[in-house]
């Protein structure tokens, strides 16, 4: 019988994390990493990379980055092909960077929502293609991770400031995982997505300064989510122990989503 140390064991396994420098996106390496995969990071600023790698390799964690802007669409190949380089496949891909925009729906400005599909939906879509087409459909076996967002799944709240690029893009994002699930389900990959609620960050901070206190006490669970509250369900979907789940998407959210 296989044992769950074996099922979540990622030894030998090498995850391409998005916007991996910051957030979310580093506390999924630190988890990732824990359980034995080398961890690639990608972001927009070098210093933060550089922050995020000595912070990883401080817990004892393999990791390097790629510098790049993936909202670019020549950048999922070149990271890939830097990926390459260093000898490695890309065996597990976390799309995790993305962005917003703040604005009434009948001022949405053009440019901004064709940046917000660009990093919130393009690019999770052209990295899901390099790494199936290079590494994943050859090898038989790939995990990819969206990070979507409850606000793909449902509408923006009236009293907040609007985001109809932001919640466009993820619920894009979240069939485009279901499609991608169907297509490749059946060679080895599972694709699946993560749903989170409002946790501090970079992104939320301008949200969270109007309206945590009021977003946090409208949470069945009470408060906003912790450095820990992704960990556990991003292991499970980019280990052995989640092989048959495949094109689903788990809010984390405190229950927000169910009231």
């Amino acid at each position: 019988m296989t044992t769950l140390k074996t099922l979540f064991d990622l030894s030998g396994r090498t995850a391409l994390v998005t916007g991996g420098s910051r957030g979310l996106g580093l506390q999924i390496c630190e988890a990732l990493g824990e359980y034995g995969a080398h961890v690639v990071l990608t972001a927009r600023k070098a210093d933060e990379l550089a922050g995020a790698v000595a912070h990883l390799r401080a817990m004892g964690i393999s990791a390097s980055s790629v510098q790049a802007d993936v909202g670019r669409p020549e950048a999922p190949a070149a990271v890939m092909d830097a990926i390459e380089a260093e000898g490695r496949r890309v065996d597990i891909l976390v799309n995790n960077a993305g962005t917003s925009w703040g604005s009434a729906a009948e001022e949405m400005p053009l440019d901004a929502w064709h940046k917000l599909m660009a990093v919130n939906l393009t690019a999770p879509f052209l990295l899901a293609q390099q790494a199936a087409r290079r590494f994943m459909l050859p090898a038989g076996w790939g995990r990819i991770l969206n990070i979507a967002s409850i606000e793909g799944l449902m509408g923006h709240h009236p009293r907040m400031i609007g985001t109809i690029a932001y919640n466009s893009s993820k619920g894009g994002l979240i069939n485009c995982t279901r499609a991608l699930a169907a297509e490749w389900g059946g060679r080895g990959i599972t694709v699946n997505a993560l749903a989170p609620g409002y946790f501090p960050s970079k992104l939320t901070g301008y949200v969270l300064d109007k309206h945590g206190a009021e977003i946090a006490a409208d949470t069945p669970s009470g408060r906003l989510g912790n450095d820990d509250d992704l960990k556990g369900a991003a292991l499970l979907f980019a280990s052995e122990a989640g092989a048959h789940i495949n094109g689903q998407v788990l809010a984390i959210d405190g229950g927000a989503s169910i009231i």
